[in-house]
């Protein structure tokens, strides 16, 4: 079965409920090497209950439909697709714990061409369930291999813009951070629990020497590396985080993320926030991870 373009846009996702609890907060900061350092108190508020803070990605997780593609009548092989690119835009800071709305829906549907696949966007609306407040903006890209060619037969595509392109001069800083032979083991119960990041037999039918860290969690890494380096540590600093994954990353390596200052003549964020843009690389393979970043961030 082919994509439907109009099927797709008009896709119906019942709305989700999520309920997370500090322990869940804390997980899922771990799970992104965040402690490492027991004595570092800007990475314990983000492990320890007390003055608990919630790492901004981590309003990738809340309130997920799952893996709908998966459902025949979407028309998509599920196992020819690969997370594209990711946005949040963090319209106040996460609550440590709670109930979410997850509010999702299909903006949009774009043919790369028959031998180039196709672009899916879906977008959704994480929002407070006791204030009805709306606490994250999230979308989410996936590139389906296999579904290009759909507008040959007559129905639309829409248009898609290019990601930015980095600066074309050395970076204004970097991070580097570890990650842990176990992290896609910890990651997983966040979220994802695809054998490809835990089983060596699945990743290996996948083409792949043995398990890969969740695209997500090399997102999740370099979140943390803009909360240091661009934002003190304050959470409530990072308006928005979007990038392209461009490789994967095996637990046990080093992620670096190098970031340039825009220039704030012609370039910067929405509300008088200052814009950066960043790339995440494999310092042991040298091997970009995440490519084509920005982050705004407020005072």
């Amino acid at each position: 079965m082919a994509i439907d373009y109009f099927k797709l846009k008009n896709w119906v996702f019942p709305e989700l409920e999520h309920r997370y609890s500090e322990k869940d907060t804390i997980l899922y900061a771990l799970a992104l090497g965040l402690g490492k350092d027991p004595i570092d108190a800007d990475e314990l508020r983000f492990v320890y209950e007390r003055d608990l803070q919630a790492v901004p990605s981590m309003a990738v997780i809340l309130g997920h439909p799952g893996l709908w593609m998966g459902v025949p009548a979407s028309g998509i092989d599920l196992s020819k697709v690969v997370h594209g690119e990711q946005k949040i835009r963090l319209h106040r800071s996460l609550p440590s714990s709670g109930v979410v709305i997850g509010r999702s829906r299909v903006t949009g549907v774009v043919d790369k061409g028959t031998d180039k696949g196709a672009l899916v966007v879906v977008e959704r609306q994480v929002i407070d369930k006791k204030s009805g407040a709306m606490l994250a903006t999230v979308e989410q890209v996936s590139f389906c291999r296999a579904e290009g060619g759909f507008s040959i037969a007559g129905q639309p595509s829409d248009a898609w813009p290019a990601r930015p392109a980095m600066p074309s001069r050395p970076a204004d800083q970097s991070c580097d951070m570890s990650t842990r032979p176990e992290m896609a083991l910890l990651y997983r119960l966040s979220s994802d629990m695809n054998p490809l990041h835990a089983d060596p037999q699945a990743a290996k039918a996948a083409g792949f020497p043995r398990p890969i860290l969740h695209g997500l969690g090399t997102y999740g890494v370099a979140c943390h590396a803009i909360l240091k380096m661009c934002c003190d540590y304050r959470p409530e600093r990072l308006q928005s985080l979007e990038a392209r994954f461009s490789s994967p990353v095996f637990p046990g390596e080093t992620i670096r993320t190098e970031f340039w200052r825009a220039n704030e003549d012609s370039e910067g964020g929405q509300g008088g926030s200052k814009r950066v843009y960043f790339q995440s690389r494999v310092v042991d393979r040298d091997k970009i991870v995440l490519s084509n970043g920005i982050a705004d961030i407020g005072a």
